[in-house]
């Protein structure tokens, strides 16, 4: 199910996941016609990610047209350290959501389905993801990337704020 494949953009290695393959069939006069819909996951390990979904005929066409869209979606998410997420996040789409929390070094990657190979080409090490509500593809993926895309770094907060990161992290 989950296919890994790495390729190169310009310099930088990405590699890409399938998430899921759904299968749709139109019945006419001569007997079934099958459509087919990828949803894949494309990262550099690094902190960057992107969703797409491709729609066609075969099955590699689909497959094609998800990873072109993945790589023109993707987004820069801040890592902690480079291995895990600088803060606990909760997050819905639709009746999808998400609960993803910070781990300390050596926990792995604790989530399921889709979120997991999210995780994965993000290159988080350490993390624990629950899906609550629908267990959907889209959904979860969806919920988890609306989740980290309201991931803030210490760095951020502090000069939102005008602060130092020392302000911010010393204890009153």
């Amino acid at each position: 199910m989950h296919n890994k494949k790495a390729f190169k953009k310009g310099h930088q290695e990405l590699e890409e996941k399938v998430v899921h393959v759904g299968r749709c069939a139109k019945v006419v006069k001569g007997g079934r016609r099958f459509r087919f819909a990828v949803l894949m996951v494309v990262g550099d390990g690094k902190g960057k990610v992107g969703v797409g979904l491709g729609k066609a005929s075969e099955v590699v066409d689909a497959r094609a047209k998800a990873t072109a869209e993945a790589r023109r979606n993707m987004i820069k998410i801040p890592l902690r350290g480079g291995r895990t997420l600088h803060h606990n996040v909760r997050s819905k789409f639709c009746a999808g959501k998400m609960e993803i929390n910070a781990a300390p070094p050596g926990t792995g990657v604790i989530a399921g389905g889709a979120a997991r190979a999210m995780f994965e080409v993000l290159g988080v090490q350490d993390v624990v993801a629950k899906a609550v509500g629908s267990t959907n593809p889209h959904a979860m993926l969806n919920a988890t990337l609306k989740g980290l895309v309201e991931m803030k770094s210490i760095r951020a907060i502090a000069e939102k704020r005008g602060k130092k990161v020392s302000e911010l992290t010393a204890r009153s």
